[in-house]
């Protein structure tokens, strides 16, 4: 059971790969506020996971000692050593002459290391908990609409076709179904596999979240959308604090 419902969930987040070409229809100021607000959507499932679902779960198991902090640790620094070593950052916004992007293969190597890195995170929480599971995949769900979004437009602005663009980012997506597989056969062999991966992902949630997202909403600083991010950050939490009472 455990085994089906992690492969559901990562072909799911992997299908949200082919959503970009429909984002990038609308009118750009339409498109911008959209996904701003998806960002702020994100930040918060991704702070609520982390704080109210990841951390409790591994800290209950086996509390706060030094391995959990290592952990978590951790996946900040995976996040920023990628983003260092591969010369790629999560971006949400799609690219333009005034928001340049780097190349594509860059940024498919990326995608794909962090999407194997969901999967991980996504087989190592549903071997917990279904609760956990399903916060997880919901977190990292609403994090790839916007990530996926802006994928796509580097992929266009570096030349590719729509239907190439659509494809290699489907295709690095499906590296989460990897992931998925390979934590399942590390979890399933090891119970010490969760309870770090669980902190690493939190680790990693926060630090996408903390670096990424919430710079990418101080950008836009009117009063209307500061309200309407600080809405969608409280409701992203909110939807977090609800899977608590499933």
């Amino acid at each position: 059971m455990v085994v089906l419902e992690t492969i559901l969930s990562v072909i799911i987040v992997s299908v949200v790969s082919l959503v970009g070409i429909f984002f990038l229809l609308l009118k750009k100021d339409i498109l911008k506020k959209t996904l701003l607000f998806l960002v702020s959507l994100s930040a918060g499932s991704l702070f609520g996971g982390a704080f109210l679902h990841l951390l409790p779960e591994v800290v209950e198991g086996r509390g706060f000692g030094l391995a959990v902090s290592l952990s978590l640790l951790a996946g900040v620094l995976l996040f920023f050593v990628i983003e260092k070593v591969v010369h790629w950052r999560h971006c949400h916004i799609p690219t333009s002459s005034a928001h340049p992007h780097h190349l594509a293969p860059m940024n498919l190597i990326g995608d794909g290391i962090h999407n194997f890195i969901d999967g991980l995170i996504i087989a190592g929480s549903y071997l917990i908990s279904f609760n956990v599971g399903v916060a997880t995949t919901i977190a990292v769900l609403l994090h790839e609409v916007p990530q996926e979004v802006g994928d796509f437009g580097v992929l266009l602005y570096a030349g590719w076709s729509k239907i190439k663009a659509l494809l290699f980012n489907f295709l690095s997506a499906l590296m989460a179904v990897i992931g998925a597989i390979v934590g399942l056969i590390i979890g399933t062999g090891s119970e010490h596999f969760s309870l770090l991966i669980l902190p690493f992902a939190a680790g990693g949630f926060i630090y996408i979240a903390g670096t990424d997202l919430i710079p990418e909403l101080h950008k836009e600083c009117g009063a209307k959308d500061t309200i309407l991010h600080l809405f969608a950050l409280l409701l992203g939490i909110g939807l977090m604090v609800a899977l608590k009472f499933l």
